[in-house]
């Protein structure tokens, strides 16, 4: 609703709700696919689920651990907590042999550790390649961090070797660190990964049309000679039917080729990309992948079998999240929404004006926990909302001295 000259702007109630949808799906997304009651570690190596660590209980200089979203509410409330997103093949560690005397709550009855776990500085509150936290109050530059999905860690933009691709949200990304651990995986980017974008200097452009077009050129003069090295090729075999067949007759006696691997095709086409910089992958990538005995082998024993399976990636995840929300939740369209639009205008503007209130009270309520560093629990939204119940009444009954 647009404001008259001299009067405070006013944001529509309906406005603010569509504007909070985002934060509230990407919530629903993370957690959604994660049980807040129960202690993940019965489930074992849980496929992914959402995890955090204790600064509180396990800080830098010790060892890592992680746990899992259950625990983080009942066991370390109160405590400073490093949120890790999502993490997959983990085991919830929470009062095992790393936290000392601290016992789990909800499920004691644990191994003193947990040998099949992968830690990084990330359980320490730290990132990227310049092993810094998330957000850095030393940080002066507004940059985006993005999860490669090998390692899982966290890179800022600026520091992946390569400029982010739009609509980034909609790919994967793999550092490269994981990349040259995994040399086999240039040949894929060079043919089912996203195009690189490179840092180039202003005098690199400027001559980029220079060198296309010498390149061109070039590519001109290659042709036509192949062209007549073919011709008389063919003349010397006899026909081009000829000459292809005893091509056909050299490849397949090539030591180690299979015929059926996707990936010795691509290998045999030549093409190939600088081994440089973060590579982004375009949705279903995975599919493309050569799923052969001999290639399977090769991603078993990089460590990179997950690969295979698209239920792996974190969009499967949130998903999975989003419909467990919507299961759990009320069919239709939000009541909320419904209510409003039955009401008279002045009713409207009476709850918009409260809504308001109520949202600043809120945030500056939340603002508290961020600073600390602690988790926000069901029971603290609870003891929020009587707050706001309590302050409702006195204003009530205040009122009442002032009626005619």
């Amino acid at each position: 609703m647009a404001a008259n000259d001299g009067e405070e702007a006013t944001v529509s109630l309906v406005d603010v709700l569509e504007e909070d949808e985002e934060l509230e799906n990407e919530a629903s997304a993370v957690l959604g696919g994660s049980d807040s009651e129960k202690c993940s570690y019965p489930e074992g190596y849980v496929k992914r689920q959402a995890l955090y660590a204790c600064n509180t209980c396990t800080p830098k200089g010790g060892e890592p651990a992680g746990i899992c979203l259950a625990c983080s509410y009942k066991c370390h409330e109160g405590h400073e907590l490093f949120e890790l997103y999502t993490k997959r093949n983990f085991r919830c560690d929470c009062g095992n042999d790393k936290f000392g005397e601290m016992e789990c709550k909800l499920f004691p009855d644990k191994e003193k550790v947990n040998l099949g776990n992968k830690y990084s500085h990330n359980f320490f509150g730290l990132y990227c390649t310049c092993d810094r936290p998330y957000p850095d109050p030393e940080d002066e530059v507004a940059d985006e961090m993005i999860q490669c999905i090998i390692c899982e860690d966290w890179l800022h933009g600026r520091h992946l070797g390569c400029l982010v691709p739009e609509c980034v949200e909609l790919q994967e990304m793999i550092c490269e660190s994981c990349m040259n651990k995994s040399l086999f995986l240039w040949t894929y980017a060079a043919h089912i990964a996203v195009p690189p974008i490179l840092k180039v200097s202003k005098a690199a452009e400027e001559s980029k049309v220079e060198v296309e077009h010498d390149e061109e050129e070039n590519k001109c003069e290659k042709e036509v000679i192949k062209s007549l090295v073919e011709d008389k090729q063919t003349e010397v075999n006899g026909t081009a039917g000829c000459k292809r067949k005893h091509q056909e007759l050299e490849a397949s006696s090539v030591e180690g080729s299979r015929p059926d691997c996707r990936l010795e095709e691509m290998k045999a086409s030549g093409k190939s990309r600088a081994q440089h910089g973060a590579v982004f992958w375009p949705a279903s990538w995975r599919t493309k992948l050569c799923s052969c005995s001999v290639c399977k082998d090769i991603f078993m024993n990089a460590g990179v079998a997950f690969l295979f399976d698209d239920t792996d990636t974190v969009l499967a995840y949130e998903n999975k999240g989003k419909t467990s929300e919507q299961a759990g939740g009320a069919e239709g369209r939000d009541p909320l929404m419904s209510a409003l639009n039955n009401l008279n205008r002045v009713q409207q503007l009476e709850i918009i004006h409260e809504y308001n209130d109520m949202k600043t009270e809120l945030k500056d309520y939340l603002q508290r926990f961020a600073a600390e560093g602690k988790v926000v629990t069901p029971e603290d939204i609870r003891h929020f909302f009587e707050q706001q119940q309590t302050r409702k009444r006195r204003r009530a009954n205040a009122g009442q001295y002032y009626c005619s």
